[in-house]
């Protein structure tokens, strides 16, 4: 996976004010630090913001939820500890709506549907298992489907998250027969050269927690010739 240069210049900043800021994840960021040593996004948004605002000393940022590395698309982080508890409600509550575009070498059964797994999580393979049934263990896993356009090789599906699970939706379409391109981890037959995966967060709504009005962000899939033609 290809890591990024800690430079803040480079943001995609899609949304921002006195209490948000919405980036425009590249695939191969890592949202938070972790054992890897990489740069976390999270340190990138604080630098860029510390240099726009010429503040002294530590920057606030939380981080409010996550996209998985090899993903692309929105990341929403709060700027302020009155944004940040409020929108970790809004969150828990499924009181967001995520949206995800992905592009998927098979066709699926129907244009549009509605899956429901259970996910059992397995932190050693940092993998999720989708079951028909309740099992162990297991999470209720909910997302809708639609096809919205067909490519030579591949099928384009924005998909609609009802809940929020760990790979939901890398593992309940691999259930379904639906590979991800380049996810080989949940049976694609190759990776891509970068290591990236084409599910992209494309569209996140929501109440802003403070102003209390309608908030939609929108953003644009990586610039891959795949990716150009769904535009």
């Amino acid at each position: 996976m290809s890591k990024r240069q800690s430079d803040s210049k480079n943001l995609d900043v899609l949304y921002e004010d006195n209490h948000l800021i919405a980036i425009n994840k590249r695939p191969g960021d890592i949202v938070q630090g972790d054992k890897t040593g990489d740069t976390p996004l999270s340190d990138i948004v604080k630098e860029y913001l510390k240099n726009k605002y010429n503040k002294p000393g530590n920057v606030f940022l939380g981080v409010v939820h996550r996209l998985d590395r090899p993903t692309s698309g929105i990341v929403l982080f709060a700027k302020t500890s009155k944004a940040l508890s409020r929108l970790n409600k809004l969150f828990a509550e499924g009181k967001t709506q995520k949206t995800y575009w992905t592009l998927v070498r098979e066709s699926p059964p129907e244009i549009t549907g509605e899956l429901t797994h259970w996910l059992v999580r397995n932190p050693k393979q940092n993998k999720s298992y989708a079951h028909d049934k309740e099992v162990n263990n297991s999470k209720k896993a909910v997302l809708t489907y639609k096809l919205i356009k067909r490519l030579d090789s591949y099928n384009l599906l924005e998909i609609d998250l009802k809940t929020g699970r760990h790979h939901q939706i890398r593992a309940q379409l691999a259930a379904l027969g639906l590979h991800i391109k380049g996810d080989l981890k949940y049976g694609a037959a190759r990776s891509n050269t970068d290591g990236s995966i084409h599910l992209h967060a494309r569209k996140l709504e929501l109440i802003h927690p403070v102003k209390k009005e309608n908030i939609s962000v929108v953003a644009t899939p990586p610039n891959d010739p795949l990716w150009n033609a769904c535009i």
